[in-house]
């Protein structure tokens, strides 16, 4: 009886909450709109640019102990679109929603431009939530009844995970490299995916693939004149990292018109190009399956990939949270340390760093932030300066450690959990590629737009080849290109992609990153506004 008085005393203190919210949007979008214009144009000027949300006059900042030309630069010169201008603006639509639904052609906002998959519906794997829950509440092992709740698989899991847990305590800080045995259960999967052997002392567990990525930059990188070799259309997380920690990035350029195909002759033009200027080229960064391309390299290429690190001298990082998405028959997943392994290179050979993550693949806990890297090749002294730079994070969070191993060690066959878990599994993983097609198809219809295949990972990056009278309205709105038409279909449909601007892309060329993980059930009406707004775009601007 006391936690239901107080759970209504919560509700109707938020209730009360949301009430004022509301009543401040409505003051802020009667005092910013024209009294003479309708609802919807005054949306759009107020939805129109970020600076809408500046806080402060930029006169009276002077005074103020932080200021935009006194913090670091580096921060200033980090940009990372998927979260950028475009995104800011769809969530304040987001809210003018709630307010002024009936001034809007749409109902929601399709959120397109990340790969967030339980945000647009996808439910998780039922076996690793089991296990998650029975870890984060033991209580519940000591229940009878949780044998009629659970499987008897998940069960048995949990009892094993906290059996490697000091004191059984999921809310306590583990080794900085994460909970040994939930680092065996690790290397116990890549040996089994790769057929190569894998040592637990290698394996760096981190929140997603993205605090690695930091960690590795943060250890290469000394100065501009460090270089690191990164494909464009990149992941802005790259260029975000490169920025923030100062160094170069030393752009290679994948070949559209061959299916975003990686070139070697490319990546030694670049980098002798990078070599000439003074910069000392440190890593190879490669996306596979790519993103935001989609691409899933041949193994042949991965061959030449690693010969041309080997030759080089380059630690190669391979960015490798896709690994589960591959939609297409002629393509297969090939891990770089396989490949490595496979042509005979060793630990003494080539530095590797593979990247793994619990937000993409089928599983798509991208809340839960769990993740590693595999560390291989570098001498024992280099380690120790990564195992110090991972210990000033104290640990990765326990939930996200727990699930990384789940992931790499998921139910096998003569398992409780087996039979549903590969129903699910295998049913999320055929929705992607059906969604996938869906997409490809519709977007190669329309006008001036070519899309490559999906053969991976969550996204389609197709080409728009806009009107010179576009090109021309956005130099005037002083925005890309790419951009403008973004902006454009948010504000006409409700729909959020990236512009490949933000991904940085051949210059000339224009592009857009859509997921493809939007329900089954939306994707025909994804489909409908997208073909309607971009014929009305296109007459627009028409030359």
């Amino acid at each position: 009886m006391r936690r239901f008085v107080i759970g209504q005393a919560k509700n109707l203190i938020d209730h009360n909450t949301r009430c004022r919210h509301h009543h401040k949007s409505l003051c802020l979008l009667s005092l910013a709109a024209s009294d003479s214009a309708p609802v919807l144009s005054s949306s759009r000027r107020l939805f129109s640019s970020s600076s809408v949300m500046s806080g402060s006059d930029s006169s009276s900042s002077s005074s103020l102990p932080v200021t935009l030309d006194s913090i670091n630069p580096k921060v200033l010169k980090c940009e990372y679109a998927v979260r950028g201008e475009i995104v800011n603006i769809a969530q304040r639509l987001q809210e003018d929603l709630k307010i002024n639904k009936d001034a809007y052609s749409f109902d929601e906002i399709i959120y397109c431009n990340i790969g967030n998959p339980q945000s647009l519906g996808q439910q998780p794997i039922t076996f690793f939530r089991e296990v998650l829950a029975l870890c984060s509440h033991t209580a519940l092992l000591d229940e009878s009844a949780t044998h009629g709740l659970f499987s008897s698989d998940s069960i048995e899991r949990a009892w094993k995970i906290l059996d490697q847990i000091p004191g059984k305590a999921t809310g306590a800080y583990s080794h900085s490299q994460g909970i040994k045995g939930l680092r065996d259960a690790i290397a116990a999967g890549i040996e089994a995916r790769d057929g190569f052997p894998a040592d637990p002392n290698d394996i760096f567990m981190t929140d997603g693939a993205s605090p690695g990525v930091h960690m590795m930059m943060q250890l290469l990188i000394s100065s501009e004149k460090d270089g690191i070799l990164c494909p464009i259309p990149q992941y802005p997380l790259y260029s975000a990292s490169i920025a923030l920690h100062g160094g170069s990035l030393v752009p290679y350029y994948l070949d559209e018109a061959s299916g975003w195909g990686l070139e070697i002759s490319e990546l030694k033009k670049q980098l002798e190009d990078a070599r000439s200027k003074g910069i000392t080229v440190r890593a190879l960064a490669v996306i596979n399956p790519g993103n935001p391309t989609g691409q899933v390299l041949a193994e042949e290429n991965q061959r030449e990939i690693v010969d041309f690190c080997k030759k080089e001298g380059l630690v190669l990082l391979a960015d490798e949270v896709y690994q589960e998405n591959v939609y297409v028959p002629d393509k297969k997943f090939h891990s770089f340390k396989k490949v490595a392994r496979s042509m005979g290179y060793g630990e003494k050979d080539i530095c590797l760093v593979s990247f793994q993550s619990i937000s993409k693949g089928y599983y798509g806990e991208c809340g839960k932030r769990g993740g590693y890297m595999e560390v291989t090749g570098f001498t024992s002294d280099v380690r120790e300066q990564i195992y110090k730079v991972a210990s000033v994070n104290l640990c990765s969070n326990i939930s996200g450690q727990i699930l990384a191993s789940l992931v790499m060690s998921p139910p096998k066959p003569g398992d409780d959990s087996y039979d549903s878990y590969i129903a699910e599994k295998e049913g999320i993983l055929s929705s992607l590629a059906k969604r996938a097609k869906t997409l490809e198809e519709a977007l190669n219809k329309l006008e001036g737009v070519t899309c490559n295949r999906a053969e991976g990972a969550m996204y389609l990056f197709p080409c728009i080849n806009l009107p010179q009278k576009a090109i021309a309205a956005a130099e005037a709105a002083k925005t890309a290109p790419d951009a403008f038409y973004c902006k454009r279909l948010l504000n006409a449909t409700g729909i959020v992609v990236v512009p490949g601007s933000g991904f940085r892309q051949v210059p000339g060329t224009w592009h857009f990153r859509c997921t493809i993980l939007p329900q089954e059930d939306k994707i025909p009406a994804i489909v409908n506004r997208l073909t309607e707004f971009h014929k009305s775009f296109m007459d627009e601007f028409r030359n």
